[in-house]
Parts: structure tokens; sequence; C-alpha cells
């Protein structure tokens, strides 16, 4: 199935988590980032068992630092 990360299209396996969707993207602990799955927060704490749907926008967002 086809689903769209920050506007860039990835083919993942049929049942698929967003856990998983994150874990090659974020190799270290992942701390400091928001993620939405078509425009609804999912909290972290659902990451592993939010299961994604063919055609889903991921959006991924990273707090920084600075004024």
């Amino acid at each position: 199935m086809d689903i769209t990360v920050n506007q860039e299209t990835y083919s993942v396996s049929d049942v698929c988590s967003l856990q998983q969707i994150l874990n090659p993207l974020f190799p270290q602990p992942i701390t400091g980032i928001a993620v939405a799955v078509n425009q609804e927060i999912i909290a972290k704490h659902h990451w592993a068992s939010h299961f994604l749907n063919p055609g889903d926008h991921i959006t991924i967002i990273k707090a920084t630092q600075g004024g």
C-alpha cells in the first residue's frame, strides 16, 4: 500500500503500524516530534497500535529551538 510522509510517497506492507514507519526514519530514540495521521495527532503511546490504511497522510513535525 502507498502512504505519504511529509509529502513523500512510500510503499509499505499491507499491515503496518505508525511505529514501524517511524523506526527507520528515526534510528535514535524518538524525542521532540509530533506525528499526525490525516491531520489528527496520534499520541506517542499509540504509535505501535495505530495501524495505517492505504492513502494515509502522515505529517511529522520536529520541535526546534530558537526565537
